[in-house]
């Protein structure tokens, strides 16, 4: 009798520790992206998972909002999901809201796909990257030759990668495939009808109300969600993720380069206060971070150099302004064709660097100007300065009443005069010849100066 109780507690033991029905009791983690996605938005999610692993999250919850954004941030994004321990959802809400472009491939992606009624997804088709000038981007006209055989070869890829996440998942593949290459999109009925999603629910509560009891294979262990009565934790961007937000935005990025090398420029011209090169410094090298997470155009970001360089180049060279608005010219250029990508929310505002050329074009005029009232004005220095000046002898030889001393321009000078000299006397300087100067008796109108 013993015997067979002891058996029946180790059977029962063993059925409690077998993988098929681990509980993962915990908290829900929820992560919100409310915006386009990029390396911030990456930083963000791998570190939240990250995290959420560590401290024994049993779901982690992506609530998104998004019009799409980088492919790059998007697979970076994909590949922290895939490798999770920690099971995640992504839930397109609340209503109105939107998992367009790379925010489908992640919903894709997630080892649940929930929606909130009156939301969509789709229009995945990647966007065409370093296109020709004059090219047109848009999905009704075709690129011909070498464009043509690229965007072919970005759809394909991404048709691939969608299904790929598709089957993995055990969602519809047929429409993953049509949403990237016919930009289709799906309300939230639709994809739960057609099998894209795997829920559709009106808030957070009503899918933990949903998931609950259910298991999830992540990183090939079985996991039992127990989330009716779960605390859902929400994890707010912290301080790294929100500096690197503002600086990856393309236009805060450009604002920076600006600041750094006018206040760079600042500093070399007034030396010794040291603020234009600290704060110069360290919006420039902020920028240059910034510039290299973002798909830049490597000609955008030269011609922005060189533009700034002709600009600066202005204050010290006399061609009259041909090299400054060159340089502004150069500057404009670059901008508009800095940010090699159509992905939404990472284009320069042309305001933004119309307001930009105009400044540095007043910056060139005030240069300008300055340059053309010192050109007039008499100059103060030198023999034209001292030749004509006003002087007054300081000294007599006692050996010859016709020579004596003057100060002039903070230095003392030895003169001679054709009549005889007397100190305190006021005499006007006619010529210099090396170290003595010739003077002349002012005038007694003169002497009253």
């Amino acid at each position: 009798m013993i015997a067979r109780c002891c058996r029946g507690l180790l059977l029962l033991l063993m059925l409690g520790l077998a993988p098929g029905s681990q509980a993962a009791a915990g908290d829900v983690w929820v992560l919100s992206i409310d915006d386009a996605i990029g390396p911030a938005s990456a930083d963000y999610l791998v570190r939240g998972l990250e995290q959420a692993k560590d401290q024994g999250a049993q779901l982690v919850v992506i609530r998104m909002d998004t019009p799409g954004g980088l492919d790059s941030a998007m697979r970076q994004m994909i590949k922290a999901i895939l490798a999770s321990p920690v099971p995640v959802a992504s839930f397109v809400g609340p209503s109105g809201a939107r998992a367009a472009s790379a925010g489908t491939y992640i919903l894709y992606a997630s080892h649940i796909a929930a929606m909130t009624p009156g939301t969509n997804l789709g229009a995945a088709t990647p966007v065409q990257l370093g296109g020709a000038p004059g090219v047109p981007k848009d999905d009704k006209a075709k690129p011909a030759g070498d464009d043509e055989t690229l965007a072919r070869k970005q759809v394909n890829d991404a048709a691939a990668y969608i299904r790929g996440l598709a089957q993995l998942r055990g969602r519809n593949a047929d429409w993953a495939e049509q949403a990237v290459r016919e930009a289709v999109s799906l309300s939230a009925s639709e994809a739960l009808r057609l099998k894209v999603i795997d829920r559709m629910a009106n808030d957070l509560p009503d899918l933990m109300r949903q998931l609950d009891g259910k298991t999830v294979v992540a990183a090939d262990q079985p996991r039992l969600l127990q989330t009716r009565d779960a605390n859902l934790i929400e994890h707010q961007p912290d301080w790294r993720t929100r500096l690197l937000a503002v600086i990856t935005n393309p236009s805060v990025a450009l604002i920076l380069i600006m600041i750094g090398v006018y206040g760079l420029l600042f500093e070399f011209m007034s030396p010794g206060s040291g603020v234009g090169g600290v704060v110069g410094g360290i919006c420039l090298l902020l920028a240059l971070y910034a510039l290299q997470l973002l798909p830049v155009s490597f000609a955008g970001v030269a011609l922005i150099l060189l533009g700034i360089a002709f600009m600066i180049a202005e204050a010290f060279l006399p061609s009259f302004g041909v090299v400054g608005f060159g340089g502004i010219v150069a500057f404009v250029v670059g901008a508009l064709i800095l940010i090699d990508t159509d992905a939404p929310g990472f284009g320069i505002p042309l305001a933004l660097i119309g307001t930009l050329g105009v400044l540095s074009a007043l910056l060139i005029g005030g240069v300008l100007g300055m340059a053309l009232k010192t050109r007039r004005r008499a100059l103060v220095s030198g023999d034209a300065g001292l030749v004509g000046s006003l002087v007054t002898v300081t000294q007599v030889a006692t050996d010859n009443p016709f020579s004596g001393s003057v100060q002039a321009q903070g230095e003392q000078w030895q003169v001679q005069c054709a009549t005889p000299l007397q100190a305190g006397q006021h005499v006007r300087v006619t010529a210099r010849h090396g170290v003595m100067l010739h003077v002349s008796a002012a005038a007694p109108a003169a002497q009253g100066e």
